[in-house]
């Protein structure tokens, strides 16, 4: 979280201070194709980032259409293993790889993975669309999911709606293949367990399908995921602070609590550089037309900066 807010409030608004509103950097550059690229495009990890992994691979195979793509996201864990094993060219991440996994992946290799920031997600907390309830704080959210507190009904909360008043609140979360489970469990619970009444759902659109249907629910996925059939809180840090919403505005500033990175981690050797499949990914990742579907799938864009920055760590630069 300090790793991201520090980053948010250095490059981001120093380098792009004119983003807001999800804008897109007019510094990052159209993508152009190339000769020579071909093979099989594969990916494993996020269940987060699946749809911005598939919507990618879309717009690369309109360009080379002898790529064959194939995407799994079935959770941030599966792709440390999947990488070091070479199963898989991409590993897509909603959470920074552990280091556990860092000390595997370059005890086989003899380096790190590259981290690479493709996009900003806002982890929103959902409520069932008619729920009164509008805001948070982190203390709240630690004693609401996690063993750090009792069961709790909305009147504990706050709220004073007769009909919500003493009902509990019904819980909804991943499971532990997650990176957003963990993400959630070190930003929002201080590091606490999670309660054993938190219903775990296989993917971030399951969180939020259980809250659209539950008038007593609460639950956590990427801002991506939502409906019309709920409503995202507002979040501040500490009790009695001001809350903010899951808008990218305050995603920049770092006044959103539970903004993120969404990572795409790659095995990268020096020695050899990257071949031209993974090369031409990433750039059309970090062009008008990849951020352009980071906006649509719901996320908020990097700017320029950062995608100069981590394109360097891969022997690339930004618009060539």
């Amino acid at each position: 979280m300090r790793r991201f807010l520090a980053t948010v409030t250095g490059l981001v608004v120093a380098a792009s201070a004119t983003l807001s509103h999800a804008q897109i950097d007019p510094a990052l550059p159209e993508y152009r194709p190339t000769q020579g690229v071909f093979g099989s495009l594969k990916s494993v990890g996020s269940d987060t980032l699946n749809n911005l992994m598939t919507l990618w691979t879309q717009e690369f195979v309109t360009h080379y259409p002898s790529v064959k793509p194939e995407i799994e996201g079935k959770g941030s864990s599966t792709a440390p293993p999947a990488l070091i094993e070479g199963q898989s060219q991409f590993g897509p991440m909603s959470r920074e790889m552990k280091s556990s996994e860092l000390d595997k992946f370059e005890d086989k290799f003899g380096y790190k993975p590259t981290e690479i920031r493709t996009a900003i997600d806002c982890l929103a907390v959902y409520v069932h669309r008619d729920c009164p309830l509008d805001e948070l704080s982190i203390p709240q959210l630690t004693r609401v999911f996690s063993v750090a507190g009792p069961d709790m009904t909305w009147g504990d909360l706050g709220v004073k709606d007769p009909a919500y008043a003493n009902k509990p609140v019904n819980l909804y979360g991943r499971n532990s293949a997650s990176g957003t489970y963990g993400y959630f469990k070190d930003v929002a619970l201080g590091k606490n367990d999670y309660k054993a009444t938190v219903k775990e759902q296989p993917g971030s659109s399951s969180v939020v399908q259980g809250v659209a249907t539950d008038r007593f629910g609460m639950g956590y996925s990427g801002i991506g995921y939502k409906t019309a059939d709920v409503k995202v809180l507002s979040v501040s840090f500490e009790d009695g602070d001001e809350a903010f919403p899951p808008e990218s505005d305050y995603a920049y500033s770092g006044d959103y609590p539970l903004a993120r990175f969404l990572y795409i981690y790659l095995n990268y050797d020096e020695r050899e550089g990257l071949d031209p499949l993974r090369a031409e990914f990433l750039k059309l990742v970090f062009s008008q037309q990849g951020q352009e579907v980071v906006v649509k799938d719901g996320y908020i864009p990097v700017p320029a900066a950062i995608a100069k920055e981590d394109l360097e760590l891969v022997g690339l630069e930004l618009g060539k």
